[in-house]
């Protein structure tokens, strides 16, 4: 039995993915990953500290360019792999942990814990134990938080160094929205009537996390962090350091007129004024109201032409209100040292998620659907959808398929649901995919792989391996 091809689809839209030269050169030796998939199981995750190297150096480089004391955390919520821990330590950076297993599975490899801080967003007796124990600066958020931070020093005589998450910022007449943090007003207070003089817990720095990638707001909260650094200086308590936390835009796709087409045309989809582009018009997150779009769709930024050191660079050379010089000489100026906590974007390029492909199908409407061993949640993250073309690694080559001609689908996994997709987004394919065919997902180790994995179905979670200059795979460790 043949299966018919999906129809021709002349206004199908690519978003052609960057390609870092170690996944070229891996998916030109298609014959190696189908080797590893039939080692370690579908699916697979094929990562290399090469990017990872690559990205820690170009963030360093600005802060080197202004001179500025510093330290980079990696925010290993990411992704799971200690590899990676380990390799930030290495290089003589820090680890930013998000939970007690996170932080213990560090210490355990022998990181020292001067390099490590704990910004867990719920802090536990046993997390604050461990944390206390081995020196490790906590990012304190709330007052119960350090309420209980309290109890622990008391109870273990040992000191604890924190660093206090504050928020609140405004600009142009508004507050910056976060859960996160005491507003700036009640920090200097917090500080300066408990902290400051505490006989067990030791002030050393601020923390801010701002949701989104707004330059000028980072700016503006810097800005307003300096000066309670400054009104905190004059009361002789002195701020070690300010970390301003993740969020610097990564650059996935090749071409800006790709990315804006994409988003025209799926209104225009919705609109049923095109071809779908997504399963069943699926809006990603816009909402249609009788004929009306209301929103955009909610999805990563993949196009950024100002991205990683870029975004920081842009940060630290702006101009904040009450000071007459650029970021970068208010904190070098009082010595500051200036931490951020990457995790996608010191992740970029550094990681493959590859499946097998199982079966090929229609459904109720046609469509053709392909079938991956592997579910959705293991490549997943709080985007309605991972925007990036797939790379088809058939077993044998193209000019095997006797003729066939390229068709478009559906990728779906493993859990026995009617929303089981890997991708929403209408697929093109050279020739038709075959079952023990691969599917190459490009640049997934920040978030996608691990944030939401999930084993319903007693399903393993997928192996993680580093892929080495002697096309050797080696496993995680």
């Amino acid at each position: 039995m043949t299966l018919t091809h999906s129809k021709k689809d002349n206004n199908h839209l690519p978003l052609t993915p960057i390609i870092h030269p170690w996944i070229k050169g891996l998916v030109a030796n298609a014959s190696l990953l189908h080797d590893a998939v039939a080692k370690f199981s579908s699916p697979l995750n094929v990562q290399s500290l090469v990017p990872f190297e690559e990205n820690i150096r170009a963030f360093k480089s600005i802060f080197d360019k202004y001179q500025l004391k510093h330290r980079v955390y990696f925010a290993r919520k990411a992704n799971k792999c200690v590899t990676y821990t380990k390799q930030a330590a290495k290089l003589g950076e820090g680890v930013d942990t998000a939970s007690f297993e996170e932080l213990a599975q560090c210490l355990e490899a022998g990181i020292n814990p001067a390099q490590l801080i704990s910004t867990a967003a719920v802090k536990t007796q046993r997390l604050m134990e461990l944390a206390v124990d081995n020196h490790v600066t906590i990012i304190i958020d709330n007052l119960d938080e350090l309420a209980l931070l309290e109890k622990v020093t008391e109870s273990t005589g040992k000191q604890a160094n924190i660093s206090l998450r504050v928020g609140g910022f405004t600009m142009d007449d508004r507050t910056l929205h976060t859960r996160f943090g005491f507003s700036i007003s009640h920090a200097q207070k917090l500080i300066l009537e408990n902290l400051a003089h505490h006989p067990m817990l030791n002030y050393v720095g601020l923390h801010f996390h701002l949701n989104g990638y707004s330059i000028p707001e980072r700016a503006a909260a810097i800005g307003q962090c300096i000066q309670l650094i400054d009104l905190l200086a004059a009361q002789n308590v002195k701020t070690f350091h300010l970390d301003i936390g993740g969020g610097y835009l990564v650059n996935y796709l090749s071409d800006r007129s790709e990315w804006e087409n994409f988003h025209t045309e799926l209104k225009r989809a919705l609109l049923n004024k095109r071809s779908e582009l997504t399963y069943r018009n699926d809006p990603l997150g816009i909402v249609k109201i009788e004929d009306t779009l209301h929103g955009e769709a909610k999805v990563y930024p993949y196009y950024n032409e100002v991205h990683k050191e870029g975004f920081l660079e842009s940060v630290l050379a702006s101009n904040v209100q009450g000071y007459d010089q650029p970021i970068h000489q208010l904190l070098r100026d009082r010595e500051i040292e200036m931490r951020i906590e990457p995790g996608r974007s010191l992740l970029d390029q550094t990681g493959i998620t590859v499946a097998r492909v199982a079966f090929r199908k229609h459904d109720s409407d046609g469509n053709l659907l392909i079938g991956l061993e592997m579910n959705r949640t293991q490549m997943k993250s709080s985007s309605a959808d991972f925007l990036l073309d797939p790379i088809h690694l058939p077993q044998n080559s193209i000019d095997s398929y006797d003729g066939e001609q390229e068709t478009f689908g559906y990728l779906v996994g493993a859990y026995c649901l009617e929303q089981e997709f890997i991708l929403l987004r209408k697929i093109k394919f050279q020739a038709m995919p075959v079952v023990g065919d691969l599917l190459v997902f490009v640049n997934t180790a920040g978030y996608m792989m691990h944030f939401f994995e999930s084993q319903a179905h007693q399903f393993a979670l997928a192996e993680n391996v580093f892929y080495e200059e002697n096309e050797r795979f080696s496993l995680d460790s």
